[in-house]
């Protein structure tokens, strides 16, 4: 994808390098190199001469000196201490005054000694290594490559002279940068090796007529992140996160400048996990969902998640990446997949895809999918929710649902259509902190790097979090419970070979097996309910997922996972919490962007063919216990008060309804039946619905009869009487 360096190097034999560029060396900085001891005697009389008469300076050192130069300063970089290293290198370079003489003098003796344990072609095959052709690039293979496009073996006389050239001043002659500069010097080379007879005359005369610029051919060396893209498409985001890690993580180094020493001098190997292919695809999604210049200045990113080893395959946004100070519309060095620690971002707001590790603490806690919970729109105190590990204050809250006052529902149900209040009504029941703690336990972090809030509006999604940690958590459901922490780097050798250490994925059993089959089927209804609208998988793929949609808008998700890939979208605005609403995105007209509109198709037309060619999975049944849960009696509350048989029920796990008042034996106010009734065993959370008395029902009541004894002047028994 790319290369880092300080100084970018190859290293080849003296065989590997031709003749012009060895001739046009030697004839521009030291035309008796095969005559000399180290030092040239004649060239330095004359340069000191020449620097007494006259205000120019005229160098006198060999190519053995320039090479022993070029060696002490390479070792001083090397040092740890960084006023070590500064002074060094100053001593090094020193050319005025007496730390220059005593310098030169040092560097002759040095040069003296080398020429008797090293040949001649071994001292020129280092300089021509060891030299600086231009910013950063140093070695005549580097320049030969970069500056032509050629390897060394293959320059001409033309390009020989220009690399030979630059050594005088590697910034004011690099031919890229200053190219008038650098075909003034390169003809100044041209009329020495013409002067040692190294090139015709006729070669002369077409080189100095021939223009710089028609000679170069820029080669690419893809230093840094910038240019990944234009190898995996949209790459530069992981490349710059893969050195973020490298920057941050104590296996690179025991401090920052050890770690950037490292990738930038250490020649090291870095394999990472990118799946080129799946990288593609994602770039193209996310690109297609909202086109880079997309008018409506929206931002989409997403991140792809191996279950079970934590390799991130893919990381791609609606933006180039661009690292300059002032990057152009639709470029950004924003990495808004990641932490900011790792790419600047702080991560947005996940909302409704937050109500995973609700459900999931719902299941920790022994319930199940199809209990039932009050999904009405309703005002909570503070109160009404229990921590062991915080306490709550502030005003009472009153949380919308997107789509109406609700109703009682499975949890199923409200999982599936992503209701509001009844994952509130779940939180009431549960241990807020234990919700967090789950999410945690997941690798659930804040985009600053923070622990989450311990709130009740946090049920719902309100602290930032990046695309990727929702991507690796919703990978734990996938993977039978086992989380592993995104990685980026699967090896990294040095530059004799040798293995480093690197960052582990720590992958370990998060929840059991169990919880993971159920959330996983709690989730595979999404496809029913808020991305119905989203054409599910081919080949008859399960997945699962989660829309995710913030108050007003703003930013909108989905998480979503099959067996082989779990992939997390966002689509927003990057640059704060603006709502999408009556707004046009990639041409499309919205009156409110939901988890639906965007990010779930963007999740299908990556998922889709980024799956094909993988076996279909389908995921393990989930429990009954999970599922159907437990059932239990219902108490007999016929005869009770109103307020005593909710509170009976209620305590025992249920919801209650009142419903319409019916005639009954019972006494008037007093609980009349319950449906179900008592002693019925059913879910726990089931609707009881409890009927009060109107007492007896009057139409029930016999009319009085009339007392006919003795009043049709007939006598007991019928017999007659007396009349009178």
């Amino acid at each position: 994808l790319a290369t880092f360096y300080d100084q970018n190097r190859i290293v080849v034999t003296l065989s590997e390098i031709s003749v012009d560029m060895i001739n046009a060396v030697i004839d521009t900085e030291d035309k008796r190199f095969f005559e000399h001891g180290g030092v040239d005697l004649t060239g330095m009389t004359r340069a000191l001469l020449t620097n007494a008469v006259s205000d120019s300076k005229e160098g006198a050192s060999t190519l053995t000196q320039q090479y022993v130069k070029n060696a002490q300063i390479q070792a001083a970089l090397q040092i740890d201490d960084p006023v070590e290293r500064a002074q060094a290198i100053a001593d090094a370079r020193a050319d005025t005054g007496l730390d220059g003489y005593a310098r030169k003098l040092q560097e002759a003796k040095l040069a003296i000694s080398l020429e008797k344990v090293m040949t001649k072609e071994e001292i020129l095959q280092a300089y021509l290594n060891i030299s600086q052709f231009g910013v950063s690039v140093y070695g005549v293979e580097t320049a030969a490559q970069y500056y032509f496009s050629v390897s060394a073996k293959d320059l001409d006389y033309l390009q020989a002279a220009t690399i030979a050239g630059i050594t005088k001043g590697p910034t004011e002659y690099d031919p890229e940068r200053n190219p008038e500069k650098s075909q003034n010097r390169r003809d100044t080379v041209l009329s020495l090796m013409l002067k040692q007879g190294d090139i015709t005359q006729e070669q002369f005369d077409t080189g100095v007529a021939t223009p710089i610029g028609d000679t170069l051919k820029l080669g690419q060396t893809r230093l840094g992140c910038m240019t990944a893209g234009s190898v995996v498409a949209g790459s530069g985001y992981f490349c710059d996160y893969v050195t973020k890690i490298i920057a941050q993580n104590p296996a690179f180094g025991e401090t920052a400048a050890d770690r950037r020493r490292l990738l930038y001098q250490g020649g090291l190997t870095i394999h990472t996990t990118l799946d080129p292919r799946l990288q593609e695809l994602a770039d193209a999604a996310v690109k297609n969902a909202v086109p880079v210049d997309d008018p409506s200045g929206v931002s989409d990113a997403m991140s792809t998640v191996e279950p079970g080893t934590g390799k991130i395959l893919a990381m791609a946004q609606n933006r180039n990446y661009n690292t300059a100070p002032n990057p152009g519309p639709g470029e950004s060095a924003v990495n808004y997949n990641t932490d900011y620690d790792y790419g600047g971002s702080q991560g947005f707001q996940p909302g409704s895809t937050f109500k995973a590790f609700t459900l999931l603490e719902w299941l920790k806690e022994g319930h199940a999918l199809q209990e039932v919970v009050d999904g009405r729109v309703k005002t909570y105190k503070m109160s009404d929710f229990h921590s062991s590990c915080t306490g709550f204050g502030g005003k009472d809250w009153r949380p919308n649902n997107a789509e109406g006052n609700g109703n009682f529902m499975s949890v199923a149900d409200a999982t599936r259509n992503s209701v509001n209040n009844a994952f509130v009504d779940m939180a009431t029941q549960l241990d807020m902190c234990k919700i967090f703690e789950g999410a945690q336990e997941l690798g659930v972090h804040t985009g600053s790097g923070g622990d989450l809030s311990v709130l009740p509006a946090n049920v719902l999604g309100t602290d930032y979090v990046a695309p990727l940690t929702m991507a690796a958590a919703f990978a734990a459901f996938s993977a039978d419970g086992t989380f592993c922490e995104p990685i980026a780097i699967t090896a990294v050798e040095d530059s004799n070979g040798k293995s480093l250490e690197v960052p582990s994925a720590n992958c370990r059993q998060a929840i059991t097996p169990q919880m993971a089959h159920a959330m996983t089927y709690g989730m595979s209804q999404v496809w029913n309910g808020t991305a119905k609208s989203v054409a599910k998988l081919p080949d008859g793929r399960s997945a699962s997922g989660k829309t995710g949609t913030t108050s007003e808008n703003e930013y909108t998700w989905f998480v979503g996972y099959t067996a082989q890939l779990s992939t997390a979208v966002w689509v927003g605005h990057a640059e704060g919490f603006i709502p999408m609403q009556r707004t046009t995105i990639g041409g499309t007209y919205f009156k409110n962007v939901y988890g639906s509109s965007i990010a779930a198709p963007a999740w299908r037309a990556f998922m889709a063919p980024a799956s094909e060619g993988m076996p279909v999975v389908d995921f393990p049944a989930a429990e009954s216990a999970q599922v159907v849960g437990v059932r239990v009696s219902v108490p007999d509350v016929v005869g009770m008060s109103e307020s005593a048989a909710k509170a009976t029920l209620t305590k025992a796990g249920f919801n209650v309804k009142t419903g319409d008042p019916a005639y009954s034996s019972a006494p008037v106010g007093s609980v009349a039946s319950s449906d179900p009734a008592g002693g019925s065993r059913v879910v726990r959370g089931s609707v009881v619905t409890i009927v009060l008395s109107l007492g007896v029902d009057p139409a029930s009541v016999a009319p009085a009869q009339p007392n006919n004894n003795g009043n049709n002047g007939g006598g007991n028994n019928g017999k007659p009487g007396n009349g009178g």
